[in-house]
């Protein structure tokens, strides 16, 4: 009996699934225009230019306009990035999740842990500074000035942000469309006001626009360049929230991408226009309204909108308006950070990255709950800690926010390369797009990191703050806090990803080392783990020698993942083995199978419901081929004239439900037949089991091979669910490997087998094993006389060993047996038994066999 949940995991219940559009996030709420409005409004254009337009100005002079422009190509490079890998996994997790693809959790952490750092304190900051501008709307300039109560105002701007995102994705893009059409509107407004004013009736300041602004030549060294750049790069920061939202994206796999694209495209023609238009009003210079005025640095705009839009008719207004853009630039800004940091961690305890309650989600609205309000209270939390210890300390952080963006950018970037590095010589296209692109826009934002935390945000006099640190001396402030919030979450990956690598560990060592070598079959195997946090699950299989030459061929799959699932899948591997072991027909192995299954139900193991299993029985003598299913999917089989198809099997239950008995089917295998058997995660749609056809056509390559080309052109980058493939070439034994006599129920027969087993023996160069096998015919053979009716056949096989067979049409097997000293029997099987390797029984519809098995001496 099931215990029904509790009241408040009833109204937050937990996401359905860790996969892409199965977390339970509103699907189709967003459209292109919604997306591209979130993107743009994320890098908050109106403060990101008043903020760092005059920093440009004062590292590269003139040429801040072209600087702005360069600062958009290894944001464009990376945002084709963001494109293909949202296009083949739309997940909310963005780079946790495709890092975790392509590198592995480690990795994978560790790029999520990037975007967080960064948000939260980008967050912080931008909660502060429209605290700020909200007392100078309203002409409180000593409240603005104080440092409590810019904090308390930040603090409640975080919060109403926080409650926007919580009570649903829509309002968030509503407010966030009518927001960001306003700011862009009065951003335009300015440029053009301030071009037309330059060239009709400017200030002393303004200076015609001309192509020498436009040369990156004409900076004054490769350092100030390099400054230029980096100050410029992170004003397009914020467009990738158009991803994070792409699971409640309507096309979730191609409308967060071109909106990605297409707000990077748009940002650079805001910011071109209006960088260009106020250098050309207000020149460079360092007093007045110069953008190059250090008591201007931080906020260009506010002393540019006076004076642009004037002081008569609607000037001021225009102005307040403008210093309103500021403020709802950074409140939007807030509000649209919230949204990544708060589906990472969704996405993240999803994967059971952290803990699962972040993976709650609001019945009503469709969002995630603890996620969303985790985040806002952790930005809160740091706001107001680092404001109570050192305002430089605050100020600092925000400077080295950088390098948390571009670790995780330049991270994407390689992940997109490394992701489809399988598929970049398919086209053109794929190499540009794929590879070629993404992989410099990764090497720019490698570049960028290790040029600004050892160099620029190094120097001591960088920043508002500086550490003495051992060997290296004085360092800024700015290096130490952004490297170490970086170390920080290295620091908590051993923690945080030890449950993947534990289950991956237990999978690796449940499965086969390698494959046996066989002379019925030659065989090669292929296992690729889910890439998900929580990926590594159930799937097995195995190449297991029966008695006669025969071999038993396995692949199964448990539903879940982690190390509940690679425990159980460990488990029923054993039970196969073990019940191979016994000569169990294909069907009667998966009934007793299925009965360990639902055992494991009875001890409270989730496991049963969702075991899927194929096992067949091949035997090289005659080529037949046995094979049943329990719920699993069929094998294809290919055989040496060129033909494919997909092995007509009774489907069977999965195992643990319970039901009608499974049936098996035979099939008569030609020497050189090729049999692939594979779990669902390697074919998931017609198309996949259409390539993997096509693939087997060429069986007459070698098996390795094969294998390479099935999982590059089925897989060709990380996987959602566990994949495997097993192939298997069959070989027939020669007929002068194989010898067998009919014998009659009659005494004189066992001297009639002694010779002709004998005889055979000799034939094969075998004349040492003579004396054992004529005593273990005599044995066998005079006890299937004596204690069965009907004809007696012997069998021998010349294979890896000697093997003996007897049967007869008896159903009762003899048991191995301590004889005492006066008893007059019962020391036949115990003699056979020492003078052997192994031996053992298998039933058949008509009777049993006993075999056993001899080493072949070894040769000269």
């Amino acid at each position: 009996m099931k215990s029904s949940p509790r009241p408040a995991e009833s109204a937050t219940p937990l996401a359905p699934g860790p996969g892409a559009g199965e977390k339970g996030l509103r699907s189709g709420a967003l459209g292109l225009f919604s997306s591209v409005a979130i993107g743009i409004s994320s890098t908050a254009p109106a403060y990101s230019l008043a903020a760092t337009l005059g920093l440009i100005v004062a590292r590269v002079g003139l040429q801040a306009p072209i600087i702005t422009m360069l600062a958009f190509v290894p944001m464009l490079l990376i945002a084709y990035a963001y494109r293909e890998l949202n296009a083949v996994n739309a997940d909310c997790g963005t780079t946790f999740a495709w890092s975790t693809r392509a590198f592995g959790p480690h990795t994978g952490w560790m790029g999520g842990w990037g975007l967080i750092v960064a948000d939260v304190i980008t967050m912080a900051n931008l909660a502060e500074i429209a605290g700020i501008y909200g007392f100078r709307l309203v002409g409180l300039e000593s409240l603005a000035a104080s440092r409590v109560w810019t904090t308390v105002a930040g603090v409640v701007w975080i919060a109403l942000m926080t409650a926007v995102c919580y009570v649903g994705i829509e309002v968030s893009a509503a407010l966030q469309r009518w927001l960001v059409c306003l700011e862009v509107a009065t951003l335009l407004l300015l440029a053009v006001t301030a071009l037309i004013k330059v060239y009709t009736d400017g200030p002393p300041t303004a200076m015609h626009v001309s192509a020498s602004w436009f040369n990156p030549l004409n900076v004054p060294s490769p350092q100030a360049l390099t400054t230029g750049v980096l100050a410029a790069v992170f004003i397009y920061w914020g467009w990738d929230t158009a991803l994070t939202v792409n699971e409640e994206t309507a096309d979730s796999r191609h409308t967060p991408g071109r909106a990605a694209v297409l707000s990077t495209v748009l940002l650079l023609v805001l910011y071109g226009l209006v960088s260009t238009s106020a250098q050309a009003f207000a020149g460079v210079g360092t007093t007045g309204i110069g953008l190059a005025n250090p008591d201007n640095s931080k906020d260009v705009l506010s002393g540019l909108g006076g004076a642009v839009f004037g002081t008569t008719g609607l000037g001021p207004a225009l102005t307040e308006l403008l210093i309103l853009m500021v403020l709802t630039s950074a409140v939007a800004s807030t509000q649209t950070t919230i949204l990544p940091a708060a589906r990472t961690v969704f996405s993240m305890a999803a994967h059971k990255t952290v803990p699962a309650g972040f993976a709650r989600l609001h019945r009503r609205f469709l969002t995630p709950t603890w996620s969303t309000v985790g985040m806002g209270l952790v930005s809160i939390v740091f706001l107001v800690l680092l404001t109570s210890v050192s305002h430089d300390v605050l100020a600092d952080s925000i400077d080295s926010v950088g390098l948390a963006i571009a670790f995780y950018y330049g991270l994407t970037g390689f992940a997109c390369v490394w992701y489809h590095r399988r598929v970049l010589t398919r086209s053109l296209r794929d190499l540009l797009f794929k590879g070629v692109l993404p992989g410099i826009g990764g090497l720019i934002m490698l570049f960028l990191f290790c040029y600004a935390a050892f160099h620029v945000y190094a120097a001591p006099d960088y920043g508002a703050t500086s550490v003495r640190l051992p060997l290296l001396g004085r360092v800024s402030g700015v290096t130490v806090l952004g490297l170490g919030s970086l170390l920080v979450g290295l620091a908590l990956m051993p923690v945080v990803t030890r449950g993947h690598t534990a289950a991956l560990r237990l999978q690796r060592s449940l499965l086969p080392h390698r494959l046996p070598t066989l002379s019925a079959v030659e065989s090669a195997s292929r296992y690729l783990p889910a890439d998900a946090r929580s990926g590594v699950g159930g799937d097995w299989y195995d190449v297991i020698p029966l008695s006669g030459s025969r071999v038993g061929l396995v692949v199964g799959e448990v539903l879940g993942h982690g190390l509940g699932a690679a425990a159980a899948m460990g488990r029923l591997r054993a039970a196969v083995r073990v019940l191979a072991r016994l000569d169990l027909d294909p069907e009667e192995l998966l009934a007793r199978l299925d009965d360990v299954v639902r055992e494991e139900d009875d001890r409270g193991s989730p496991r049963g419901v969702g075991v899927t299993c194929l096992y067949a029985v091949y035997d090289p003598v005659d080529g037949r081929c046995s094979m049943a299913r329990a719920g699993h999917a069929p094998p294809v089989v290919a055989d040496p004239a060129g033909g494919v198809r997909y092995a007509e099997l009774p489907a069977g239950r999965p195992l643990g439900l319970g039901g009608p008995p499974f049936q098996r089917a035979e099939l008569d295998l030609s020497a050189g037949s090729l049999i692939a058997l594979h779990t669902d995660g390697l074919v998931e749609t017609v198309d996949g089991r259409r390539e993997l056809a096509e693939t087997l056509a060429g069986l007459h390559r070698p098996l390795e091979s094969l294998c390479d080309e099935a999982m590059a052109t089925l897989l060709p980058g990380p996987v959602d669910d566990d994949a495997v493939l097993l192939l298997v070439r069959t070989r027939r034994l020669g007929a002068g490997q194989v010898a067998d006599w009919e014998l009659a129920p009659d005494p004189a027969a066992v001297a009639q087998a002694r010779r002709s087993v004998a005889g055979r023996l000799d034939e094969w160069g075998l004349a040492d094993l003579v004396f054992t096998t004529e005593l273990i015919v005599s044995e066998l053979v005079t006890n299937a006389i004596r204690y069965a009716p009907g004809p007696v056949r012997v069998r021998l096989i010349r294979d890896r060993s000697l093997i003996c067979e007897v049967s007869d049409t008896g159903h009762t097997s003899p048991h191995l047996r301590q004889a005492a000293r006066d008893d007059e029997g019962g020391r036949g099987l115990y003699i056979i038994a020492q003078l052997t390797e192994r031996w053992g029984t298998r039933y058949t519809e008509d009777g049993k066999t006993i075999w056993a098995e001899q080493a072949l001496p070894a040769e000269d």
